[in-house]
């Protein structure tokens, strides 16, 4: 059994992503790792080069780089993140394995995670009615220590799927399915992937929600976003203390980081909350999400 790695990286220096601790995060899951290098306005190419010649030779051969062009100039490819959604296909078309195991540049695994999606993948393989396998999310919010767990944040989602078997991203990248848009037959993991996507400083993070602006509203700028100040950190419904412990990968922008302080910002309430409180309520203690949407079909072994 072969496990492909893939993820798609542009100007991830300038926007602060963890791209280089969301790879090595893979690396110990994966036989191979492509990674769509965006043609770039700062130093992302030298910094994965970099990185690659310090790997040790065994996991440094697993990396395989290629360059691409975005289309952001294309005012039809800039309408809901499809542009996203082709550079990911672009990544697993050069994906040699049984399994394709994708990550964005924010998406992290534990390390405690390894084993477990290693030996979950060996007993699907022989499984043909498993089409993917669904990843649980933990969503961090403003600093490292508060998670955002409301129905506005995706609990689970397809983060590994058999390949040749006519799959593709779809949309902008969050999810797969198939040519025909049939969802994926998935099985649910005890795996998690920690997204940081919004745990940046806040210059950082409203230059980052600029630019995704440009990627999903063609009529937007990076200095007239479409979202406006969607990026300034509020006191959102659905914060929580994060009380576990980061992949080890992480640990040195943890500790790096200052806490942020949210007595600082403003409560934001708004009358559709009410039912996220009603249904966080609800899933706290039955552990169902009411009317979730699911991007997949779930199997159940």
């Amino acid at each position: 059994m072969l496990v492909s790695g893939f993820t798609i990286i542009r100007n991830g220096v300038k926007f602060d992503f963890p791209f280089l601790e969301s790879i090595q995060s893979a690396l110990p899951v994966c036989d191979e790792f492509v990674v769509n290098i965006g043609v770039s306005e700062d130093s992302t190419k030298k910094v994965l080069e970099d990185f690659r010649a310090a790997l040790p030779q065994a996991e440094a051969a697993k990396l395989k780089f290629f360059d691409s062009q975005w289309p952001v100039d294309s005012a039809e490819k800039r309408k809901g993140g499809q542009i996203l959604a082709d550079q990911t296909n672009l990544a697993l078309s050069q994906c040699q394995g049984t399994w394709c195991l994708y990550l964005q540049a924010d998406e992290v695994l534990h390390e405690e995670d390894h084993a477990k999606l290693r030996s979950q993948l060996e007993q699907y393989s022989k499984n043909t009615k498993i089409e993917g396998v669904v990843l649980n999310y933990v969503h961090f919010y403003g600093t490292y220590n508060v998670i955002q767990t409301s129905r506005s944040a995706y609990r689970r989602e397809v983060r590994i799927i058999r390949n040749r078997i006519g799959v593709q991203s779809i949309g902008d990248a969050q999810g797969f399915r198939h040519d025909d848009g049939r969802k994926l037959n998935a099985v649910v993991s005890r795996a998690s992937v920690y997204h940081y996507g919004w745990v940046r400083p806040q210059e950082v993070m409203k230059a980052k929600t600029a630019f995704m602006d440009t990627l999903y509203h063609p009529e937007a700028t990076v200095d007239l976003p479409a979202t406006g100040n969607n990026y300034l950190y509020k006191r959102i419904v659905g914060l929580r203390p994060f009380t576990g412990s980061h992949p080890k990968f992480m640990q040195a922008r943890v500790e790096g980081s200052p806490r942020f302080d949210f007595s600082k910002v403003p409560k934001v309430f708004h009358w559709k909350d009410t039912w996220k409180v009603l249904s966080g309520w609800i899933e706290q203690i039955t552990g169902v999400r009411l009317f979730e949407y699911k991007n997949y079909r779930r199997i159940r072994l």
